[in-house]
């Protein structure tokens, strides 16, 4: 164990100071795991630092799982596959690319490791899937108390249950295994639109695309969309030049230039959405999945997402303009819309409601805090779930009615980890001491 310089999560504006351990095995994970809790001091298994939330500080051990390789095991008669839960998604969709596999469903990041993003129920969207966590069909852990615990919907079922988002509360996941699908070729469609179109036709635009994205440019009523759906062949890949012009330059080195001068001169940052609300032109083109469904993002931010009732979609967005308008600063980011299937995992945002989820985004260095809050009003009063590695102003009493298995997770917490090993400042405020 040695002492290390000042960690920070991606966005900068979380950090943490202490000592970092790097077990080579389960074994040594465990007894890291006791002899911290011996001394009285926290455990905290950090990933690729890519939650806005203090989820992952902690003012004792730092455990980097980058040692911990462990085996990969590939079954491809079930389409199921088992791994290090330290490892990243990008590592794991080009593991199981050369098999002929791929999740059904991510996100557009894949940066996360496996086990942070299950544990934050991180989401991609598509109105049959929900979030990474429904993929996993078993997982093993370290527990509070030393204890090696592999789990699925057969061996300790109340645990597999409540670990697939479990907030890093429950013990430190060392191993994943992912129920997949044969590999499969999307075809994306992105094109602009106008908000007032979106807000009255959305129901048939989530129904009729097997995954849809929407873009809110603030100060305008433009809005991006983009529908990805599953096709026989890859007949129509994007041109090398094109993907650079749109994913590269313009996405992120156009718009980081543009976040800065709007930065700099407030006033300009309406042109500049309006600008780039028409940047962004029609394309059409087919791809692997995992490359459509990612995209680089280099332009660093500050962001909070809710998960809200679906139908509770054209109030939460009517709501957004006024509370825009009303901010003593600009909102230089577009406002991101995704939706998802519900789910039966205790914490997860998507529990047992069909989900729209509403993200708001700051360039990094911007002021938020005054337009994040007033977002969460508006969701809080529609029964929105922050999303746990987004930023949020929630605690452990506002939060236990929109849960109803709230309590019997904490009751879990109680069981795995008595001494709280791995509890800091952020659990502490969502699920309470």
């Amino acid at each position: 164990m040695t002492s290390v310089p000042q960690w920070r999560n991606w966005a900068g504006n979380q950090r943490a100071a202490g000592s970092v351990a790097r077990p080579g095995s389960v074994d040594k994970l465990a007894q890291v795991v006791v002899a911290a809790a011996n001394r009285g001091e926290r455990v905290k298994p950090v990933g690729s630092g890519h939650s806005f939330t203090d989820i992952a500080v902690t003012d004792g051990v730092r455990v980097d799982l980058g040692a911990l390789a462990g085996p990969v095991d590939v079954d491809p008669r079930r389409r199921r596959v088992t791994v290090p839960a330290g490892m990243t998604l990008a590592t794991l969709n080009a593991l199981l690319a050369t098999h002929g596999l791929a999740l059904p469903n991510l996100g557009d990041i894949d940066a996360q490791t496996i086990a942070g993003a299950i544990s934050t129920g991180t989401h991609g969207t598509g109105a049959a899937y929900g979030c990474l966590s429904t993929f996993v069909v078993g997982l093993t852990l370290v527990t509070g108390n030393g204890e090696v615990l592999t789990c699925d919907a057969d061996n300790a079922p109340e645990v597999f249950e409540a670990a697939r988002v479990g907030l890093g509360a429950l013990g430190v996941l060392t191993e994943v295994t992912l129920q997949c699908v044969e590999a499969f070729t999307l075809r994306a469609h992105e094109r602009p639109g106008r908000l007032a179109d979106v807000l009255t036709g959305w129901p048939e635009l989530v129904a009729d695309n097997d995954h849809c994205d929407l873009y809110w440019f603030p100060y305008t009523d433009r809005v991006q969309i983009k529908t990805n759906n599953r096709v026989p062949a890859d007949d129509r890949p994007l041109p090398g030049w094109r993907g650079w012009l749109d994913d590269d330059f313009l996405a992120n080195t156009v718009f980081a230039g543009a976040c800065r001068l709007g930065r700099a001169v407030p006033a300009a940052v309406g042109p500049i959405n309006a600008i780039s609300a028409r940047a962004l032109t029609e394309r059409v083109y087919t791809g692997r999945s995992d490359a459509v469904f990612c995209t680089p993002r280099r332009v660093r931010f500050t962001e909070m997402e809710y998960g809200l009732p679906r139908e509770a979609f054209p109030t939460m967005l009517s709501e957004l303009p006024k509370i825009v308008e009303g901010l003593p600063f600009k909102v230089q980011f577009p406002v991101e819309v995704r939706f998802t299937a519900a789910d039966d995992i205790p914490l997860s945002h998507g529990y047992g409601r069909d989900s729209v989820y509403v993200a708001v985004h700051q360039f990094v260095g911007a002021p938020y805090e005054p337009y994040f809050r007033a977002v969460e009003r508006v969701a809080r009063e529609l029964g929105g779930r922050p999303h746990w590695g987004k930023l949020h102003y929630r605690d452990a009493e506002s939060l236990r009615p929109v849960y109803p298995r709230f309590d019997e997770f904490v009751a879990l917490r109680d069981r795995l980890d008595p001494r709280r090993v791995f509890a800091n400042a952020y659990t502490e405020r969502v699920l309470g001491v």
